[in-house]
């Protein structure tokens, strides 16, 4: 039912207008009050309402009022600029009010004065002209000047009826049911106008909108057809029109010559109006003339060599100074290919002329006597400039009764291709646009599907049906994409687990490492961490890089695995010979993650265990093994693995030593900051010392 609403909205202007304009109209007032319902619908359900209310008021009020369609366009620009000021405007005051009243009664007071001049010469209605004439003699101002300001004062009065009005139902209304109205035929879920602003500004770089394009093609489509139909039209009107009066005006030289008496015209050429009979036929002449729409003038000519000579020229309206009878007058120049013809007494094709007497279609035919020879002519000018004239009348309505229709069409079908076409697909591909770049957030994707669904797109067309199909491969996607993830974290446990597996099979070897694997891994999170949160080293340290290296940290002694029983679990220190083979496990580490590398290719996170099995013991100013690297060519894995493996070295007791206090083992390592391990790496450690002695305290109670 609430689909109704905008439909009833419609219907009670057009009520309301008409209804009004006809109470006015039978009291004779200048008022008209036909827009109080427009504007009511246009600031209430928006441009398109107001626009079809304003055309279907001014049709019906030509029961009472035929000049009324005449003015459809003002009230159709009207309702325009009332739907974009009643949404342009959130918040009204006194000064917007009256801003508004001005700027409307302006609007449609300059308009129709101009209109009413094209088409009356002068008001519409007659106190509008009193009263203008009176302004104009009091003001000393010209009349049209007068007659403008006037139809804007009147307008003003008008439009304040009109604006009140609406703001009494606006106030009436609740802004819920304001709000519904101007979006029940939304066919997807009603944009705001914030997202309407953040479609614009994601499509800013489109050359021509879907939108654009439709109307601009419309436009200039329907401009055409007007313009090619409108020529036309007027050219058919006007030969048809000019047609006809030729052909009237022959009919009156015909039957004018069928009546005179040729046996007087010397008489009358001698005697003038002397002449017996010549005052009737004058007369005669003259009843025809009148009778005969069209005609200008019609007389009564002889042709001789040089010139004609006036037989008979009845006064007219606009033949103040007629020639006198026997008045001889040389030929026109448009005249003269025609005037061996007319010396030969023949019937001529019309001629049309303009000279001194205007734009004339003249039209002769040949008196003859009794013996069949040509005494005289009779003569018709049909008033061209007067056909003109009403041509372009009938151009100038024509083109206001078309002008309201036009406007009503393009605005509909624009917002018909935006609700239908432009709207649904620029909602869709932003959507997509967002879904693409979500990457692998799942959660991204989740809630970039969620949005699609939220469209709501319901043309009923083929859009509708992508639309669909784009919910489910949006939604598909984002499920596919949610199972690899799955099993990608599924993949990385197992292999995490074979990792700890493996490491704690070689860590068993060792007597006396317990936990190592698990402190180390426990240490380089924290120094990774805490690198990441003072921004150091920015451009490395990457979620990928902090992922991999905790995850590869427990095979930094993987190449343990190589060194034999006797020298690892040696109880005493290593004499050279042992250190060397000890020191071997690095090179031997960085052997066998090469080859788990060549292995298993695309394995990131295994790079960076081979930098830490082959570089761990690399110290800071260059004296440490296997090849003696400084500073920041060490890897950064391996810089990190330093710190937390030698700390765990201090603080775990081993078969040759016990372990080491706290305090004393921060103070190594705080001794061998930019010597043995990288500054930043020690810096951050001790920040973190609490999380520290959280792991120290789960793994090892000793060093308290």
């Amino acid at each position: 039912m609430h689909k109704m609403r905008r439909k009833f909205l419609i219907a009670g202007g057009i009520v309301i207008n008409v209804l009004l304009s006809f109470i006015m109209d039978r009291l004779g007032m200048p008022l008209f009050l036909d827009t109080v319902g427009t504007i009511g619908v246009a600031a209430i359900g928006g441009m398109i309402p107001g626009i079809f209310t304003a055309v279907a008021t001014n049709v019906a009020c030509t029961l009472f009022n035929e000049s009324a369609i005449y003015f459809a366009a003002i009230d159709a620009l009207l309702a325009i600029y009332s739907a974009w000021f009643f949404k342009k405007v959130k918040k009204w005051t006194a000064g917007r009010i009256i801003s508004f009243i001005l700027s409307i009664s302006l609007l449609s007071g300059t308009v129709s004065s101009f209109i009413q001049w094209g088409l009356f010469g002068d008001a519409q209605h007659s106190l509008v002209t009193d009263t203008a004439r009176s302004f104009s003699l009091v003001a000393n101002l010209p009349y049209f000047a007068a007659f403008l300001i006037t139809n804007i004062v009147i307008n003003i009065l008008d439009k304040s009826a009109a604006t009140g009005i609406t703001f009494l139902l606006l106030r009436v209304i609740p802004d819920d049911k304001l709000a519904g109205i101007e979006k029940e035929d939304w066919m997807q879920k009603p944009l705001s106008d914030e997202e309407l602003k953040s479609m614009k500004e994601w499509g800013k770089d489109v050359k021509y909108s879907v939108r654009k394009r439709t109307a601009l093609t419309l436009v200039i489509t329907s401009l055409l057809l007007v313009i090619a139909m409108g020529w036309i039209a007027v050219h058919l009107y006007y030969n048809n029109e000019k047609a006809e009066k030729t052909e009237a005006a022959y009919s009156a030289v015909k039957f004018a010559a069928s009546m005179i008496n040729t046996d007087r015209i010397e008489d009358y050429i001698n005697e003038g109006r002397e002449a017996f009979g010549y005052n009737a036929t004058e007369e005669m002449l003259n009843n025809i003339r009148k009778s005969v729409s069209g005609v200008e003038y019609l007389y009564v000519l002889r042709i001789e060599e040089t010139g004609c000579r006036f037989i008979f020229d009845p006064p007219a309206e606009n033949n103040e100074d007629p020639y006198a009878p026997g008045e001889f007058v040389p030929f026109e120049a448009a005249f003269e290919p025609y005037i061996p013809a007319l010396i030969a007494g023949e019937e001529i094709e019309p001629i049309e002329s303009n000279d001194r007497w205007g734009w004339m279609q003249t039209v002769y035919y040949p008196v003859r006597n009794e013996n069949g020879s040509c005494v005289c002519y009779v003569g018709a000018d049909v008033s061209l400039s007067y056909m003109a004239g009403y041509t372009r009348d009938f151009v100038l309505k024509v083109m206001l009764l078309l002008a309201g229709f036009f406007i009503l069409v393009i605005s509909y079908t624009i917002w018909t291709t935006s609700i239908y076409t432009s709207y649904p697909i620029s909602s869709i591909a932003s959507c997509v646009d967002r879904f693409a770049n979500s990457g692998d957030d799942q959660e991204k994707l989740d809630e970039n599907v969620r949005s699609i669904r939220a469209l709501d797109i319901r043309t009923g067309d083929e859009i509708e049906k992508m639309y669909q199909a784009l919910c489910r491969m949006t939604s598909n996607q984002a499920e596919n994409l949610r199972d690899i993830r799955r099993l990608s974290e599924s993949t990385a446990k197992m292999q995490d687990g074979l990792i700890v597996t493996m490491a704690d099979m070689v860590e068993s070897r060792d007597s006396d490492t317990g936990a190592h694997v698990q402190k180390t891994s426990a240490y380089v999170k924290i120094i990774v961490e805490g690198l990441k949160k003072h921004g150091y080293y920015s451009e490395k340290i990457t979620p990928k890089f902090m992922s991999d290296i905790v995850r590869s940290a427990p095979l930094h002694d993987v190449g343990k695995i190589n060194i034999p029983d006797g020298i690892l679990n040696k109880p005493g220190k290593l004499d050279d010979k042992e250190f060397e083979i000890m020191k071997t496990h690095t090179t031997a580490g960085k052997k066998i993650m090469e080859n788990a590398i060549s292995t298993v290719q695309g394995e990131n996170y295994l790079k960076e265990a081979r930098n830490m099995a082959a570089y761990h013991h690399e110290r800071w100013d260059g004296k440490g093994y296997p090849d003696q690297l400084a500073g920041e060519v060490i890897p950064l894995s391996a810089r990190i693995m330093s710190v937390a493996d030698v700390f765990d070295a201090l603080t775990s007791p081993r078969i040759y030593k016990p372990a080491f206090p706290l305090d004393k083992a921060l103070s190594i390592l705080n001794e061998g900051s930019g010597t043995q391990f990288d500054p930043k790496c020690i810096e951050v450690f001790m920040d973190a010392l609490p999380e520290v002695k959280v792991i120290l305290k789960k793994y090892n109670q000793t060093v308290f």
